[in-house]
């Protein structure tokens, strides 16, 4: 696994959830679903996010305490078996 600077891998993580909130604003749940672009490029930014946050160095994550580290790469896993299972 190549090493990233963390900034880049934060930075990854911000635009990766404010293209989420864009691509799905306005949306209702049932509107969302009907949309196979919009699920198809939140997933992939839920992706990113995932990969982000996993790469980052546990030292980075202690300095920031506030974020669940462990859910995203939860979440991030949970998504993948679902897309692959």
């Amino acid at each position: 696994m190549s090493k990233r600077d963390p900034e880049l891998l934060l930075s990854d993580i911000l635009v990766s959830a404010q293209s989420i909130i864009d691509y799905t604003l306005g949306y209702n749940y049932e509107q969302f679903l009907e949309d196979r672009k919009t699920i198809d490029a939140v997933i992939r930014n839920f992706e990113i996010i995932g990969e982000a946050a996993n790469r980052l160095s546990i030292d980075i994550k202690v300095e920031i305490p506030e974020v669940e580290w462990n859910k995203i790469r939860g979440f991030r896993n949970r998504l993948y078996m679902t897309i692959l299972g």
